[in-house]
């Protein structure tokens, strides 16, 4: 049975682009069969993994749920980007954008996402989804129809105090749209073990949130090749495939792969 695990956190830069192509590209390596979709209007994912222009694509994220909203049948291969590491991408551009506008006024417009995505279930055995850094109306479809949420978070003051906000739209929405929605865990990404600070931060999520929320054993250390595989279009196991983040992102695959998700208690948690 496939899988799908929304990634997810409203607060930018803290890792979610790559973490989904490590991630994805991760599980393929483990043979599985993975399709990415890039859920964000600026094409982060898409463009980090080879496609420099994803607003001259004929055919991306956003036409797919255009047809799902006006009723037409929906080829889920149709638009697909298949990556020379073994991982399908469907892209996004700018289109989601004005496609964020049209769902305002559309029945259902919270649970369009999912009818592309229960269609994908039949063809991967897991579905990666990178969600654009806010909580708008594409990261509540993505949440909606997600199995579990993925939460990056740097290692920094800012992007920790932004996690009560997102684990309060994670409640909602399994409340009233998705009862089966899990946290997956929390990745600490952007570790700087060099410093006091970032040891500080990261003991500080675990104690706030490891009783109810899975923290991942795993953290990502500061890397200048992660950020550099952007422009690269490939995973770290490629481009740097010695480096620490790579061997970090390695052993949290593994952790992926193991773990069952925490029971999340919502009033605990938030």
């Amino acid at each position: 049975m496939s899988k799908v695990i929304a990634v997810a956190n409203q607060k930018g830069g803290v890792g979610k682009t790559v973490t989904c192509v490590n991630l994805g590209i991760g599980l393929a390596r483990e043979g599985n069969k993975v399709l990415l979709i890039d859920c964000d209007p600026q094409g982060s994912l898409t463009i980090s993994l080879g496609c420099d222009e994803p607003d001259r694509l004929d055919y991306s994220l956003a036409n797919a749920l255009i047809g799902i909203i006006n009723d037409e049948p929906v080829d889920v291969s149709r638009g697909l980007i298949h990556h020379e590491e073994g991982v399908d991408v469907m892209p996004g551009n700018i289109e989601l954008s004005s496609l964020e506008i049209t769902l305002t006024g559309i029945i259902s417009r919270e649970t369009i996402l999912r009818q592309y995505v229960n269609m994908a279930r039949e063809l991967y055995d897991y579905v990666i989804i990178d969600c654009m850094p806010s909580l708008g109306m594409m990261t509540i479809n993505a949440l909606a129809c997600a199995d579990s949420v993925l939460i990056p978070v740097q290692a920094a003051y800012l992007p920790v105090k932004g996690l009560q906000q997102l684990i309060k739209t994670i409640g909602r929405v399994k409340r009233q749209l998705n009862q089966k929605l899990q946290i997956e865990g929390i990745l600490i990404t952007m570790v700087d073990n060099r410093t006091n600070y970032a040891k500080d931060i990261s003991a500080q999520i675990y104690e706030a949130y490891s009783s109810t929320i899975n923290v991942f054993e795993t953290e990502i250390p500061l890397s200048v090749r992660a950020a550099e595989i952007s422009a690269s279009g490939s995973s770290l196991y490629v481009y740097d495939p010695k480096g620490k983040a790579a061997s970090a992102y390695s052993s949290f695959i593994r952790e992926v792969i193991n773990n069952g998700t925490k029971s999340w208690s919502e009033s605990k948690a938030v």
